[in-house]
């Protein structure tokens, strides 16, 4: 499986989370936008316009556990166009070092043995996310490089991707495109000297259009790791079935993770190697 990985650039782990887990993880996820999502701001999260959508509420979540709405879920006022409950795009980037149910997860020591086999030496945990992928709204993740966005040198990102629920061709699977791992990092997604973000052009070469990828459905409790130079995609969702996934990013302790990223901590939250285990929260 591992040569498969090398080969293709990702690789499928079937009956990494047991249903219980799984349960435990989405009644989890459904809590926290319970609680939060009245509190905070309706910030948008899109893959398409991040860059001149990029708020304080966005910049200031590296050491956060907020939560980002559906573009469909709001109308042109702001207001809602669904129920709360249905209108969470995810919550991130921090619920690994915040919340015990997703750090359990997180640090298990099986996730540690997964990015080892991966080839990773000291793997740091960076970034997580809950995706909700909502029934009829949820938003389609443009053809990207998690590269792009989680940017270290040497390049060094690799992703978790956990589908809490079945992932079907129906309700916005993973698609991804073998080999395209070993292409270059096409552009940087980086903050803006004067503040703000922007997309960094590195390599004018297209991101390969979906029908180049291959489909990844995946029933619930499998892992999907990706390389961070793998060009993947997920669909919107108009089928009446939520996907929701819980996504891990590590990057390698050696690697430099310049301050331009947009992703930033404070320190009263540094980066966690995944050999520490789980954090007392």
């Amino acid at each position: 499986m591992v040569g498969d990985y090398r080969r293709d650039g990702f690789l499928v782990v079937p009956d990494f989370l047991s249903p219980g887990t799984c349960a435990a993880m989405i009644e989890r996820a459904v809590q926290i936008t319970e609680e939060q999502a009245p509190m905070g701001p309706r910030s948008v999260f899109s893959t398409a316009v991040q860059a001149r959508r990029s708020d304080a509420w966005f910049l200031e979540s590296g050491d956060q556990v907020r939560c980002f709405f559906e573009e469909e879920a709001l109308a042109a006022d702001g207001s809602l166009q669904v129920e709360t409950g249905r209108a969470i795009n995810k919550i991130g980037h921090a619920l690994h070092d915040l919340d015990p149910v997703f750090a359990a997860v997180s640090y298990d020591p099986r996730m540690r043995e997964v990015a080892a086999a991966v080839d990773m030496k000291d793997p740091l945990a960076v970034q997580s996310m809950a995706i909700f992928k909502q029934p009829g709204i949820g938003g389609e993740v443009g053809c990207h490089q998690d590269a792009c966005f989680l940017y270290t040198e040497p390049l060094s990102v690799t992703g978790f991707w956990i589908a809490l629920e079945d992932a079907t061709l129906d309700n916005g699977c993973l698609w991804a495109q073998p080999g395209g791992h070993l292409d270059p990092l096409r552009r940087r997604f980086r903050r803006k000297v004067g503040g703000g973000t922007e997309f960094e052009m590195l390599d004018a070469r297209p991101l390969p259009p979906p029908a180049e990828l291959v489909a990844l459905p995946v029933p619930a409790g499998t892992l999907v790791v990706l390389h961070g130079l793998l060009p993947h995609w997920s669909g919107a969702n108009r089928s009446s079935r939520r996907r929701l996934a819980y996504a891990l990013h590590c990057i390698e302790a050696a690697a430099e993770y310049p301050a331009s990223n947009w992703l930033r901590r404070g320190p009263g939250l540094p980066l966690r190697r995944l050999a520490d285990g789980p954090p007392a929260v």
